[in-house]
């Protein structure tokens, strides 16, 4: 099964839990977005991989307009039941967008570069879409400094959530904002604590590999989640 195929299987099929979850945590992610972004207010902005719409919706108050995409149909609806006025849902791939270069002033993409087999084809296209001068904020749980227990945190997610690729840790984002001409302006990390039953529930986890994945946790599970914000240089 292709990456791709996992994700739309394994979401899909837990659409309605990733929305309450979404529901559940957004006022601080409004809150957490609106002061890590500091939008001006007449930006054009696009949310890819957007899921439920959890960053878009974050967006939409501080925004002119706001676009989100994702390959999930189930979690588009979910996100569109949630749209306000000026959010448009759309079904595309982050690999391979369907805007004209320089299409938005802010581009951002929340927790998706873990189940995506090849992610500098994503960051390549929120660059390519980004106009010059123009905002690029990524948010995503980061890989341990130490490569053993990156292997072993990896091999625990990806029995909880079949559509795990792998955890990127840090330098690799600052090489794929290199490699894209993206200035690092500002970078966060914070710090997680799972509560593991309800993450396994989320994830619709059940059965032998919920029992597999119970073994394999890390013990007071509590993941880094590092938020970058880059500006697209204008030459």
């Amino acid at each position: 099964m292709s990456s791709e195929d996992a994700v739309r299987s394994r979401f899909g099929r837990t659409a309605d839990r990733i929305a309450a979850r979404q529901d559940s945590h957004a006022e601080a992610l409004a809150e957490r977005v609106r002061t890590f972004v500091q939008p001006r207010g007449d930006e054009r902005a696009l949310d890819v991989g957007a899921g439920a719409g959890a960053l878009a919706l974050a967006l939409a108050p501080l925004v002119r307009e706001v676009v989100a995409t994702d390959i999930v149909p189930e979690l588009l609806e979910e996100a569109r039941r949630r749209a306000p006025a000026n959010m448009t849902v759309l079904e595309a791939d982050a690999t391979a967008l369907p805007f004209p270069d320089d299409s938005f002033d802010l581009v951002g993409t929340l927790r998706t570069f873990h189940h995506i087999e090849r992610p500098e084809l994503v960051i390549a296209e929120i660059a390519r879409v980004t106009r010059p001068g123009g905002t690029v904020v990524v948010v995503d749980q980061l890989a341990p400094n130490d490569p053993l227990e990156a292997i072993e945190l990896d091999r625990f997610e990806r029995t909880r959530d079949p559509s795990h690729t792998r955890l990127l840790p840090d330098a690799d984002f600052d090489g794929f904002f290199d490699a894209n001409r993206l200035d690092l302006r500002r970078r966060e990390v914070v710090r997680e604590p799972r509560d593991l039953e309800p993450y396994l529930d989320v994830a619709g986890c059940e059965g032998e590999a919920r029992d597999q994945a119970q073994g394999l946790a890390p013990a007071g599970y509590t993941a880094e989640i590092g938020w970058y914000l880059c500006l697209k240089h204008a030459f």
